[in-house]
């Protein structure tokens, strides 16, 4: 890629963050005077360090990584109290996993498991999620990210509600944004209708490619369907054997 192209993208990519962040209503991530300045004239001239001794030095733009772009995120959300739900949890549930991750899971929300650790997919669902990456795909948890449409737990493990979701979405389209995976695989109704509309069913969508924002999505079964109804492992297996063709992962015989 030639240098005028490569910093264009990268002028395309660091404007975007900062429309995202202005989205969500919080402010940008700290960035210094000379790298603004540069920014603002990238696309009107080349910028070319000295070297040593004199010879052309290379074009040189240091840009937030992703581990550090989810940071600045979860640094921003804080100690949120942007609906209801932050009045009875015990820990806010942001996510975990690879900031490179090709794969994400996407759930509703943090069960009282989740709110107690902190960590997202910990309790018995999250034990069938794991033995699902791990035996199914030989993955392991730090290969994928996991996280949900809510970071904070529902009472009772009720579904959010609305305003719990609208005021959370932004959140998670910006972890989705920041780390740009190959697949997203929403577990359960609630995540596929937070991500493709109120209008997404189970019932005939399960199994079915969608997009959601370029993104490939895969919506398949939540984890607690499964330890109630056995049956639909074999239906999620489909799914999951989709989705690892899609990544490029070896599908063998699973029993």
């Amino acid at each position: 890629m030639d240098t005028q192209r490569e910093l264009r993208e990268i002028v395309t990519q660091m404007r975007g963050l900062l429309r995202s962040y202005q989205e969500i209503g919080l402010d940008p991530p700290p960035i210094s005077a000379d790298v603004l300045g540069f920014f603002s004239t990238t696309e009107s001239k080349t910028v070319r360090p000295s070297a040593p001794h004199g010879g052309e030095g290379k074009v040189r733009v240091v840009v937030p990584d992703r581990s550090t772009s989810l940071m600045h995120l979860r640094e921003r959300i804080g100690d949120c109290q942007r609906c209801k739900l932050h009045k009875s949890r015990t820990h806010l549930v942001f996510g975990e996993g690879s900031p490179e991750a090709r794969l994400v899971f996407v759930g509703e929300g943090p069960g009282y498991d989740e709110d107690m650790a902190g960590r997202p997919f910990v309790g018995e669902s999250g034990k069938l999620l794991t033995r699902i990456i791990e035996n199914g795909m030989g993955l392991t948890r730090s290969n994928v990210y996991i996280c949900n449409v809510v970071k904070c737990h529902p009472p009772k493990n009720r579904d959010p509600e609305k305003d719990e979701m609208e005021a959370c979405i932004p959140f998670l389209r910006e972890q989705l944004r920041i780390i740009g995976p190959d697949v997203i695989c929403t577990l359960g109704r609630v995540a596929g209708q937070a991500l493709l509309g109120k209008g997404f069913r189970m019932t005939g969508e399960r199994g079915q490619w969608r997009t959601y924002q370029g993104i490939a999505l895969m919506p398949t079964f939540h984890p607690a369907y499964l330890l109630r109804n056995e049956s639909a492992k074999r239906e999620v297996w489909k799914d999951i054997k989709q989705i690892m063709q899609r990544i490029g992962l070896e599908v063998k015989a699973h029993g």
